[in-house]
C-alpha cells in the first residue's frame, strides 16, 4: 500500500502569508519557510508584527475567502486521488485552511492550531507536535506503507528524507542548491509523472 504525503501552501494552494503580506502592505509578513528555516522564529516574528499593526484573525480570514486553490490544483488532486491515498501535510493552521479544503474536495488534512482572544487576536500558535511532518511519514512507514512525499520548502525536507521517495515542486533556488538528491518538478503534470516514476520504484 501507498500514500502520498503532499505540503499544502506553495504546492496546492498559494501562500497565505505571502497573500496577506500583499493586502495589507506589511512586507516583512512575506517571509515564509522558503525564506526561514526555523518555525518558531518565523511564527513568533508573524504574531508579532500582526500585534504590532492590531491585526486579528478576521482580517487573516478575509483575505483567505478571497483566495483559492493554484490553477490546476483541484483536477491535479482529484486525479491523484483516483490512484492514489493523499494527505495533505501542512505547517498551515486549521483556522486558515478549511475554506481552502472545500476548495480541493475536502482531502485528509494534518496542521496546527491557532489560539486567539476574545477579541479575535491571535496569542499563540499550538502545534499538533513538533516535526509533525517527518513525524507523519515515521508512522505512516510503521504501518507498512510506502510513502511519497512532495513539498516546496525547508519545512518540507525533513519529510522528504523521511518518505521512501520525496519530490521538490516548484522550489527556490536555495532549497534545489540544498538538496540535490530530491528531484524538481515545475508543473502539476511533471509532479504526477515523478510520483508515479516513484510508485513503480519504492
Amino acid at each position: 500500500m501507498q500514500i502520498v504525503c503532499l505540503d499544502l501552501e506553495g504546492v496546492l494552494v498559494p501562500e497565505i502569508w505571502i497573500e496577506f503580506s500583499q493586502r495589507t502592505g506589511i512586507p516583512e509578513l512575506r517571509r515564509t519557510t522558503r525564506d526561514e528555516p526555523n518555525y518558531d522564529k518565523l511564527m513568533k516574528g508573524r504574531l508579532a508584527l500582526l500585534a504590532q499593526h492590531k491585526l486579528g484573525l478576521p482580517d487573516i480570514q478575509k483575505v483567505i475567502a478571497a483566495m483559492g486553490p493554484m490553477a490546476g490544483a483541484r483536477e491535479f488532486l482529484d486525479n491523484l486521488r483516483q490512484s492514489f491515498q493523499v494527505i495533505i501535510l501542512s505547517d498551515t493552521f486549521y483556522e486558515f485552511a478549511m475554506p481552502l479544503m472545500q476548495q480541493l474536495g475536502m482531502p485528509t488534512l494534518f496542521c496546527h492550531k491557532l489560539e486567539t482572544d476574545a477579541q479575535g487576536f491571535v496569542t499563540d500558535y499550538r502545534l499538533r507536535m513538533p516535526e509533525q511532518k517527518r513525524e507523519a511519514v515515521k508512522r505512516f512507514k510503521e504501518l507498512n506503507f510506502k510513502v511519497i512525499a512532495a513539498g516546496d520548502s525547508y519545512n518540507d525536507t525533513a519529510m522528504l528524507k523521511e518518505a521512501h521517495a520525496g519530490i521538490l515542486f516548484h522550489p527556490p533556488e536555495n532549497v534545489i542548491r540544498e538538496f540535490p538528491q530530491f528531484p524538481v518538478t515545475l508543473s502539476y503534470a511533471e509532479l504526477d509523472a515523478e510520483i508515479r516514476r516513484a510508485s513503480n520504484r519504492i
